[in-house]
C-alpha cells in the first residue's frame, strides 16, 4: 500500500519562505511522477508543481513559477516543495500526489496516489 504523508506547513508572514516534504512509503517511487497541488478557501483544488523522474520533466503553475521548485530524492523517497516569496494568495490545504512516470503531469486525473494535506497559511 502507497502512502504519502506531507509536513512542513504553517504560518508565515507575506514574503516568507517555507519547504513541504512529502514522504512516501511502499510502492516504486523511482517510478512514480510526483506533484503537489493545493486548495485555496472557497476555491478548488489547483496544479502547483509536478516533477517526473527526471528534472528534465518538470512543471509549474504560472502563478508560482519563479517562487516555487519542486525536488525529489529517490533515496530518501521524498518530492519537496521549496516556497520563496509567499504572498496571502497562497494560503492553501497543500496535498501532494503520486502517478505515472515519466513525464510531469499537470491533472489531478493523473495521479493515483494522495497525502491528507499540509496547511500553509500566509499572512499579510
Amino acid at each position: 500500500q502507497v502512502q504519502l504523508v506531507e509536513s512542513g506547513g504553517g504560518l508565515v508572514q507575506a514574503g516568507g519562505s517555507l519547504k513541504l516534504s512529502c514522504a512516501v512509503s511502499g510502492g516504486t517511487f523511482d517510478t512514480y511522477t510526483m506533484g503537489w497541488f493545493r486548495r485555496g478557501p472557497g476555491k478548488e483544488r489547483e496544479f502547483v508543481a509536478s516533477i517526473g523522474w527526471t528534472t528534465n520533466w518538470m512543471a509549474y503553475a504560472d502563478s508560482v513559477k519563479g517562487r516555487f521548485t519542486i525536488s525529489r530524492d529517490n533515496t530518501k523517497k521524498t518530492a519537496d516543495l521549496h516556497m520563496n516569496n509567499l504572498q496571502v494568495e497562497d494560503t492553501a490545504v497543500y496535498y501532494c500526489a503520486g502517478g505515472a512516470g515519466p513525464a510531469a503531469r499537470l491533472s489531478e486525473q493523473e495521479y493515483v496516489f494522495w497525502g491528507q494535506g499540509t496547511q500553509v497559511t500566509v499572512s499579510s
